[in-house]
């Protein structure tokens, strides 16, 4: 069974349908084998909050896109190489893995720089062989060496081969301790670098010391090692062992957060002009490399949408993201997919109501605090049982569930739907986004938001449609609309953007127009509301 994660989720400016159809849906699911995990586009609003708390049932977590980052993408996750590597475990490193360039770490991978090829190809081609910077551990390495005697594990100093006679060298040259020796089988010249006090002898050609010399370089702490290789090749050796942080590339490397998006990364990339990026995490961490190449191996984030199905109405990103399967119960919307999926959608009153069945269907027993929230559902969507998009089902399945809750639905229902009425204090931005959706029709946008509320009268009429004007304009709706809607009196109250009068006139069929119009027996946004206003809306264009 597939365990990768899937965010389950639905609309923006959530409903309690919505986010108890998330919850609901991701238990079912995790049932049935999936790994779930219910998400909110937004904040709850008072009902939902209600619903959940009585249930003992936990707020979903917010999601804010599901856009591309840089960690779907299969990138060379940890991949790089410690500043005090040399410089050809570095070169070994990049062609193992068909580098051009790698990050160079520190303590703990704590990123430290950049490293490529060209940089190890300047330092082999013009660097200063005669000096050296790096470690016993490398240098035994490059050589294949033995260790004879280690008192250092930093080695630095000037490389000095002993090819002089004999009498030369001894006269001539000055050792100290800031000199590295290749020597072969020159017993003269071995003692007067060990009474020197050199940093490191080589013996080339697997020689061995006398017991007398040993003796001595343990006593003046001399490094040594014995190596298979001649003087010549030790010599060309020498300069690979030094510490890949002592040529690293001086200019500061762009670097990504593997939280980045990747579209905002493929546009840096096109400026800068680089193959590989090393990716760092939150705390400065390198979590590897990334090349260009790899941006064509992504892993998208898998989705589940509940109680919508457009994009205007969903997460940002959703473009960019898998979409597993829709459950819904609303016209059919804009969203595409590139392959087949699971697409339920019925005529019901709640999104709950098609899931219960769901639930019935898998043989899956529903737990009562589940069974609490998607009970609440149902009354928050189908207003007690009094909206016109009210079906059999949804009175079955309210009936059922509200038996698992242990629940009076009727009782409890009153008690619900009066969480969310309260109106007094919100700004016209709070109320308007209250319960708002938007539609798309040819190229218009539509936005409709619903406030169920006995408040009318709390409402500043010239205001709200002095915002509604504002909001239409700044966010190119052709027409925007508010329903202020009493459940008890069966009365909503239109106010609209003033450039669509004539559409929710003729919406509506209303003779006499005027802001705040009554609507009798106009609860439901699904069917009485959004089909009239974009019918009207295709026929206008």
């Amino acid at each position: 069974m597939n365990k990768k994660l899937i965010y389950v989720f639905g609309h923006k400016n959530p409903d309690t349908d919505s986010i108890c159809a998330a919850i609901s849906l991701s238990y079912l699911k995790n049932k049935l084998g999936f790994n779930c995990v219910p998400m909110t586009l937004g904040n709850l609003n008072a009902e939902t909050r209600f619903a959940l708390k009585q249930f003992n049932i936990k707020e979903p977590s917010h999601l804010n896109d599901v856009k591309l980052q840089i960690k779907d993408i299969s990138y060379h996750k940890n991949c790089y190489i410690d500043k005090n590597v040399s410089i050809k475990d570095a070169f070994d490193y990049m062609n193992k893995y068909s580098l051009t360039g790698v990050p160079v770490v520190e303590n703990k991978n704590k990123y430290y720089g950049y490293v490529s090829l060209k940089e190890i190809a300047r330092e082999l081609l013009n660097g200063n062989y005669n000096k050296l910077n790096t470690s016993y551990g490398n240098i035994l390495k490059i050589l294949d060496g033995t260790k004879i005697l280690k008192f250092d594990k930093e080695i630095s100093g000037n490389i000095l081969a002993a090819t002089y006679a004999k009498e030369t060298f001894l006269h001539d040259v000055a050792l100290d301790d800031t000199y590295i020796l290749i020597v072969g089988d020159r017993s003269g010249i071995i003692e007067y670098a060990i009474d020197s006090k050199v940093k490191l002898i080589i013996l080339v050609s697997n020689m061995t010391l006398s017991n007398d010399l040993l003796i001595k370089a343990q006593a003046n702490n001399v490094n040594i090692i014995s190596t298979p290789y001649s003087s010549y090749e030790v010599g060309k050796l020498m300069s690979y062992s030094n510490y890949i942080k002592n040529i690293m590339r001086e200019e500061e490397i762009a670097t990504f957060n593997e939280i980045d998006y990747l579209s905002d990364f493929m546009e840096q990339s096109k400026k800068l002009k680089h193959t590989n990026y090393p990716i760092l995490n939150s705390k400065g961490n390198c979590t590897g490399v990334l090349t260009l190449t790899d941006c064509n191996n992504v892993d998208k984030k898998k989705v589940i949408l509940v109680d919508h199905n457009n994009y205007s109405q969903s997460v940002d990103g959703l473009d960019e993201a898998d979409i597993l399967e829709v459950i819904d119960h609303h016209n059919i919307g804009d969203i595409v997919t590139k392959r087949p999926i699971n697409f339920r959608n019925a005529g019901v009153g709640s999104v709950n109501t098609i899931i219960y069945n769901m639930y019935k269907e898998n043989n899956i027993a529903i737990p009562s605090s589940i069974a609490g929230i998607m009970a609440s559902a149902i009354i928050s969507d189908t207003l007690l049982l009094t909206s016109p998009t009210t079906t059999e089902m949804d009175r079955e399945a309210l009936a059922s569930l509200s038996e698992v809750a242990e629940i009076d639905y009727k009782k409890y229902g009153i008690q619900l739907l009066k969480q969310g009425m309260s109106i007094k204090g919100l700004t016209n931005e709070e109320i308007l986004y209250k319960d708002f959706k938007s539609y798309k029709v040819d190229n218009d946008m539509i936005g409709i938001g619903q406030v169920l509320t006995s408040d009318y009268d709390l409402i500043n009429i010239n205001e709200m449609v002095d915002y509604l004007d504002y909001v239409a304009e700044k966010s190119n709706y052709k027409v925007l609309t508010l329903f202020v809607t009493d459940i008890f009196n069966h009365i909503s109250h239109c106010l609209y953007n003033r450039n669509s009068e004539r559409i929710i006139k003729n919406s509506f069929d209303v003779e006499n127009i005027y802001e705040g119009f009554e609507l009798k027996n106009v609860l439901s946004r699904k069917v009485q509301i959004a089909p009239y206003i974009m019918d009207t809306v295709d026929k206008d264009n």
